[in-house]
């Protein structure tokens, strides 16, 4: 049982009234005529409140949050009361959130309602929702009763998955073709197996296949068909580079979340989708595919990742991509260089994974940095600011000439853009 305001305020009006009797004598007795009415208004609005359990609220969420993006959450509230009652409804929200003003006031007439408030997360993990308070008063308004409703439970936060579908829709805009005239698309003259066969009269004698023909006493050939489609590797740098922050969100969480709808356009569109991550050295990899549930893979396998941002190893990159990516890919870096200078020091390394592979590499924006820029300079101290930051905004864009100086492909976005900026440079790099 909690006492509101409205009782404080009353019990210092009948306390004055009742100490003023000292001094006039006939105030003494309607104070304690007052104090007599006060206790009694308080008995009646308990019982009225405790007579039985009149209410009851419930939770509806999702089993798992998109990282990012806005998730619904609707809370419901049943009350058996007879009369009005005025509710303050608090939802015992997971800590990552960090909200103090999630409290709603609601004076209902009806036996049940219900409101919905959405929530954005910006980091993976298991968050911890909590029970729901819900404080009833009547229309007294002297006692409110506390109700513990709803059970704990955890929601699971994964990747954005949310506009996967706006982004294929957004692919599909993009592949759009004059009626009754079919595109088909050959990479390269790159060349897959597909079945062996008996050899017959003119096939190509560099197409036998001598472990067969050992086996079953008989000429055998390999048959291979046109490769229609290609592999495009997803890489995340996990390391120091991609700590800062955005919106709330690293910018590691970014291309996790750039990189999903990624491979989800590109399995769409018959490719296989595959998947790097490393820091110091390479953690998981992920072969490229597109069958059935493979995007669930790819979610499962970027919700799990971990990092402490420590420094990038591209040489352990460059070693494990030889390793691995046997086949000429679309390797898609995600990564962040500060400057020139940092730059240089991988560039090598940068440069023996383009030989092999397409190699686009994807860098941000600083955009705290444009916006500075964007407000005019008033004094002498700002306008030197303002040179330091167009010089830090100039070697941006020289180190993305600088990549396409060493043939390799470079994608400068702002981390809000950067799902939409990869998938149109993919869709652009697959029309070739």
């Amino acid at each position: 049982m909690f006492l509101r305001r409205r009782f404080y305020l009353l019990l210092l009006t009948v306390a004055l009234i009742t100490g003023a009797g000292f001094g006039f004598a006939p105030l003494y007795t309607v104070g304690r005529l007052l104090t007599l009415a006060l206790f009694l208004a308080t008995v009646t609005d308990i019982v009225l409140l405790w007579h039985k359990r009149a209410v009851t609220a419930e939770r509806h969420l999702s089993t798992r949050f998109s990282n990012g993006d806005d998730n619904p959450v609707t809370i419901s509230v049943e009350s058996t009361y007879p009369f009005p009652v005025r509710f303050e409804v608090i939802d015992e929200l997971p800590f990552q959130f960090q909200q103090r003003d999630n409290t709603s006031h609601i004076s209902s007439f009806t036996s049940q309602f219900s409101f919905k408030t959405s929530l954005r997360p910006t980091r993976r993990g298991i968050y911890s929702f909590g029970q729901i308070m819900v404080f009833t008063s009547n229309h007294l308004g002297l006692v409110e009763r506390r109700y513990r409703c709803a059970a704990p439970c955890d929601v699971s936060v994964y990747p954005s998955y949310q506009k996967l579908h706006q982004y294929e829709l957004m692919a599909i805009s993009r592949n759009l073709q004059e009626p009754g005239i079919k595109r088909i698309r050959r990479i390269g003259h790159n060349t897959e197996f597909e079945h062996i066969r008996d050899y017959l009269k003119g096939d190509d004698y560099r197409t036998v296949n001598w472990r067969a023909t050992a086996r079953l006493s008989r000429p055998m050939v390999n048959v291979y068909q046109d490769e229609r489609s290609q592999q495009v590797f997803s890489i995340v740098d996990k390391g120091r580079v991609m700590q800062q922050a955005f919106e709330g969100m690293t910018l590691l969480d970014y291309a996790i979340n750039a990189s999903l709808a990624l491979s989800y356009v590109a399995m769409r569109k018959e490719d296989r989708a595959g998947l790097i991550t490393f820091a110091d050295s390479v953690g998981t990899f992920v072969a490229a595919d597109r069958r059935s549930g493979h995007i669930n893979k790819l979610m499962e396998t970027l919700y799990a990742e971990q990092t402490d941002f420590g420094e990038t190893d591209f040489s352990a990159l460059s070693v494990a991509v030889g390793r691995h990516i046997n086949k000429h890919s679309l390797l898609i870096l995600y990564t962040n260089f500060m400057g020139l200078v940092s730059l240089q020091r991988q560039l090598p390394f940068l440069q023996q994974i383009a030989r092999r592979h397409r190699l686009l590499v994807v860098f941000f924006e600083d955009v705290e940095l444009l916006q500075f820029m964007a407000t005019p300079a008033a004094t002498k101290e700002e306008v030197c600011q303002h040179e330091v930051a167009e010089k830090f905004a100039a070697e941006k864009q020289l180190i993305s000439a600088t990549l396409r100086q060493y043939g390799i492909l470079s994608l400068l976005t702002t981390p809000q853009d950067l799902s939409v900026g990869v998938i149109n440079r993919y869709l652009a790099i697959r029309s070739l």
